[in-house]
């Protein structure tokens, strides 16, 4: 199976087989998406030694996140999907997260978040069986705002590229904690994409979209000639 992450920064695509990943490529050049993608696919399988016959299901990153990278990923894994005659499965992004948290943190409960610019992230909670607690929501932190859903003596994890935002905000927080070498990739998609293939949970290629979670909204661009 191909997997695909384009949702923030990272432009990552990762090959599995079953539900472990056998081999990933990644890039952290910004705004390079819908430059690299393609290409990290083509030498992904090329330096695997599997051509693109061989895949039999395109699993994507569905969002939220950035709308660029959502679009530049989706379109891909329709494209390839349509080429292939193969499924398209979808995954939503702060599960991958919060996957990736607990296969490392498995005692606390994880808040995924994805920046959404100033003080805002999209966010969704879990408890530490990985049960959605809250969903994935747009959310104006305060220093107060998820003391509602843990108790003083939780521990609770902090990942994702919009979680070092709240450093300065939840320092006086002594169970919340946080772990940078924990970031969204490809690389975790293995097991989730496994689970929906076995139930047949295929995206409708043709109609499904990426999750937003909030409207794009346009602004003028400060580059000289394109305003």
């Amino acid at each position: 199976m191909l997997l695909i992450e384009t949702a923030t920064s990272i432009c990552s695509v990762a090959l599995s087989l079953d539900n472990r990943v056998v081999a990933f490529k990644e890039s952290d050049v910004p705004n390079s998406h819908s430059a690299m993608l393609n290409v990290l696919i083509d030498c992904l399988l090329k330096d695997n030694g599997v051509s693109y016959g061989d895949i039999v299901a395109v699993a994507l990153s569905i969002g939220p996140g950035s709308y660029t990278g959502l679009r530049i990923g989706s379109s891909t894994a329709k494209g390839l999907a349509y080429a292939l005659s193969v499924p398209v499965i979808t995954i939503d992004t702060p599960d991958i997260l919060a996957f990736a948290a607990h296969e490392k943190h498995n005692d606390c409960f994880v808040i995924a978040m994805i920046d959404a610019r100033r003080m805002e992230v999209y966010a969704k909670i879990f408890d530490c069986d990985m049960n959605v607690v809250r969903g994935c929501s747009a959310d104006v932190l305060c220093e107060d705002f998820y003391d509602e859903f843990f108790s003083e003596n939780d521990k609770v994890l902090l990942v994702g590229d919009g979680a070092g935002k709240t450093k300065e905000l939840f320092k006086n927080k002594s169970g919340f904690f946080y772990d940078d070498d924990i970031r969204l990739s490809s690389r975790y998609m293995a097991r989730l994409a496994h689970e929906k293939f076995l139930k047949k949970d295929f995206a409708d290629t043709a109609y499904f979209e990426p999750f937003y979670l909030k409207d794009f909204v346009a602004v003028h661009s400060k580059v000289k000639g394109l305003r």
